[in-house]
């Protein structure tokens, strides 16, 4: 008897865990249709193809122009993502506002479930495993991740929000978006066509949940927080 109750216990403590790996994979805004990846962007080029040596020579370019200063700018920028990247462009230090960083966390997730399903879907090469030449700044990242971007994914839906809770500082907010994906593409991880694929998911997951009635006091606290600071 005590044996059963520990296999029960400890199924019990599986199902528990599975449940709530379940949830945290669980779109809350978006319906699965709307979120499907060939719904929102197209495939990435095919391998061998022009449009893929296009962004081989593009990626290659940049990287070879680029300062090492703005390629040091670009390895810090990796292991920042969370919407403190934007407290700069903000003015202001986003910690110290709870409604708005738990909103942008939301927004976070919602765009990251969905770009996670994306590259799963088109199982892309990062630019470094097609051409091994190509300098990177890409150790522990998946190889077969590589459309779309998470990091460009998470930059265009929190910057975008920002920006239209706060159009005051909606230039700065989305050049430092852009400049953040280009990070990406500088750290040899990411073609230029994958921070694209992102920005066009990012601002699609952001407007939805702009519009989504069920956000609608959480945004009016977050607007009356931004313009208290």
């Amino acid at each position: 008897m005590r044996h059963m109750s520990a296999a029960v216990l400890l199924l019990a403590a599986n199902t528990a865990v599975t449940a709530l790996h379940a949830e945290d994979s669980a779109l809350h805004y978006l319906s699965a249709s709307d979120a499907a990846a060939d719904h929102l962007v197209p495939p990435p080029p095919p391998r061998g193809s022009q449009a893929e040596a296009l962004e081989l020579a593009r990626l290659k370019a940049l990287i070879a122009g680029t300062s090492p200063e703005r390629r040091a700018q670009a390895e810090a920028d990796g292991p920042l993502r969370d919407p403190t990247v934007f407290s700069a462009a903000m003015g202001r230090d986003l910690t110290k506002l709870p409604a708005t960083m738990a909103l942008l966390g939301e927004v976070q997730r919602e765009t990251e479930i969905v770009i996670d399903a994306a590259k799963l879907k088109f199982n892309q090469p990062r630019p470094f495993v097609i051409d091994p030449s190509i300098p990177h700044c890409g150790k522990g990242e998946n190889p077969l991740k590589g459309y779309p971007s998470g990091h460009a994914g998470f930059a265009w839906s929190v910057g975008w929000t920002l920006a239209r809770l706060d159009p005051d500082h909606a230039t700065a907010v989305l050049t430092r978006a852009a400049d953040y994906g280009l990070s990406r593409e500088i750290c040899g991880v990411h073609f230029h066509v994958d921070t694209e694929a992102s920005r066009a998911i990012g601002m699609f997951v952001a407007d939805r949940m702009l519009a989504d009635p069920r956000l609608a006091k959480r945004l009016a606290a977050v607007r009356a927080e931004l313009r208290q600071n």
